[in-house]
């Protein structure tokens, strides 16, 4: 499940959940978070936000979160997935739509 939010210059992520079922070792599905996050950065692009994504991160996840979605912590909790990383996550997770 993800929450989204349209702000004038970026999209905001109030929310990224997995299932019960898929957290964890035993999960059925990879890679959904990220699909989902990418699926954020599609629609910042399409909204004319240059793929421009911003979240607020659990403290224990920022450096995740920056390994995993190439996102900039810029302070406090505060994260962004800017131009460039939105790229390469809309890449790796819809590599047949340009």
């Amino acid at each position: 499940m993800i929450s989204l939010e349209i702000k004038f210059d970026h999209v905001y992520m109030h929310l990224v959940e997995s299932a019960a079922f898929n957290k964890g070792k035993t999960k059925v599905y990879a890679g959904v978070p990220g699909n989902l996050v990418a699926f954020a950065c599609k629609l910042a692009f399409q909204r004319g936000h240059e793929g421009n994504v911003s979240f607020f991160s659990k403290t224990q996840l920022v450096q995740h979160y920056i390994d995993s979605l190439g996102a900039i912590h810029v302070g406090g909790r505060i994260m962004i997935i800017d131009t460039i990383a939105a790229l390469k996550l809309i890449n790796k997770y819809f590599p047949n739509e340009k």
